[in-house]
């Protein structure tokens, strides 16, 4: 029977990828009901820690946009692009790489996606070399994000193994960095300047392209300071998880745990943010940025419920199966994590559904960490709202997904990024570690 529930796991995970958006996660609640209703299984474990990290950490960030935070950001962003527009397909995966690592998601990418087109056509490149790699480095640096629901939960899992969250960092946001890096080398490399594309110069001849006047921004006083009081936050929580780890030991009287401290840290420094910068708190609720995370809450929930009840019944049978083989080739894991997170859509949900199961089978914590960033595998189908949104936002048509489904723009970057991720992460982790 386990193959037969294993695939009404992937057929309500492929119902909801049909559906798109929130609909993963609608599918993700009807697989429970079916595996445990008619096949008799027990429910798994609903990732609370994991649904309030996101929800209090959208909180501050919708605060923060409506402060006028992530226009402001958008703004210095376009200033650095604007400078170098012949290095926009360095310069762009560096500004989304680094926008995800301080806010925890990568839907803050939606307002740099424009600017990145428009000093594309500027520098004459291709806009689908700089678009692809910048929301690939938004997706990959999830998994390197001090307040990221991944990140965090994962440390939980590692810490019983003697891997602090601070290593975690010390080798994820290194070999995730180097990896957008070298994936944003190799992209620059590919293709013709984007005077020589055919696609382009039809609809340029035809007034499909439009060409943006540039704009003076003057940026509020709010706005700097919603930034900078997130910010703050972010160092705090680093710096509290650091001092209260069990391996530095600091602080060893802890009366609020480390997941406790993230959801309260974001949610006094969203009133914070109310507060000093006078925001309409009725309108934080209409931000992009909450309408995104919610979305998101309710995906992670359904889905990983789902993965956590079939894996959970069946532990036993995993390790009998999988064990031998991934002690002995533990680079598979980074494969396993790669094709279940294109399907899981979520970097939070597929660790909670399969870290667990893999530490649990003696996979070691470096090759455990070094795999991690396959988790974010959320560009093989071309559906993922960030990626489409830079399939709209390119006019010069370079940026495409093909009749084929699987022949789209994102697809060789995102696994070079990822492959490079964890041959990095196994070189540096093992020094680490």
């Amino acid at each position: 029977m386990i193959w037969v529930e294993l695939l009404i796991v992937l057929l309500f995970i492929l119902i909801g990828a049909r559906m798109g958006g929130i609909g993963i996660g609608y599918a993700g609640g009807a697989g429970v009901i079916v595996l445990t209703m008619v096949f008799g299984l027990e429910a798994g474990s609903i990732p609370v820690d994991v649904i309030l990290i996101i929800m209090s950490v959208i909180a501050a960030i919708a605060a923060m946009q409506n402060a006028g935070g992530l226009d402001y950001l958008v703004h210095v962003t376009e200033k650095i692009l604007r400078k170098n527009p012949k290095r926009v397909t360095f310069l762009a995966p560096l500004v989304t790489y680094f926008m995800t690592l301080l806010s925890g998601t990568g839907h803050t990418v939606y307002a740099a996606l424009p600017v990145i087109t428009e000093v594309s056509k500027e520098g004459n490149v291709r806009p689908s070399k700089p678009l692809s790699i910048s929301v690939i480095a938004s997706q990959i640096a999830i998994t390197a994000s001090p307040i990221s629901a991944a990140v965090v939960i994962f440390a939980d899992y590692l810490e019983p193994l003697g891997v602090s969250y601070l290593q975690l960092l010390a080798v994820a946001i290194p070999t995730t960095f180097l990896a957008v890096m070298g994936s944003a080398f190799i992209a620059n490399l590919m293709e013709k300047p984007l005077d020589q594309d055919p696609v382009y110069l039809k609809r340029e001849a035809k007034g499909l392209v439009k060409h943006l006047d540039k704009k003076d921004h003057k940026d509020s006083k709010s706005a700097k300071f919603s930034v900078g009081i997130f910010l703050a936050a972010i160092i705090i929580v680093v710096a509290y998880a650091t001092l209260t780890s069990e391996n530095i030991g600091i602080i060893t009287n802890v009366t609020i745990s480390r997941n406790q401290a993230i959801i309260a840290i974001m949610l006094l420094t969203a009133a914070v943010i109310a507060l000093v910068c006078k925001i309409d708190i009725g309108k934080v609720t209409s931000m992009s940025t909450f309408k995104s995370g919610m979305s998101a809450c309710v995906c992670v929930l359904g889905v990983a419920w789902l993965g956590d009840t079939f894996v959970s019944n069946h532990i036993e049978e995993i390790k009998e199966a999988a064990g031998g083989l991934l002690n002995s080739y533990s680079w598979l894991l980074a494969v396993i994590l790669f094709f279940a997170s294109m399907l899981l859509y979520s970097q939070a949900a597929t660790t909670v559904a399969l870290m667990p199961a893999a530490l649990s089978l003696g996979v070691s914590p470096v090759a455990a960490i070094a795999s991690f960033a396959a988790v974010s595998a959320l560009f093989v189908l071309p559906t993922y709202p960030t990626l489409i949104a830079a399939v709209e936002m390119d006019d010069t048509g370079t940026t495409k997904i093909g009749k084929y489904v699987f022949n789209h723009s994102f697809l060789i970057p995102g696994i070079i990024t990822i492959a490079l991720s964890v041959v990095f992460g196994f070189v540096i982790g093992g020094l680490i570690l």
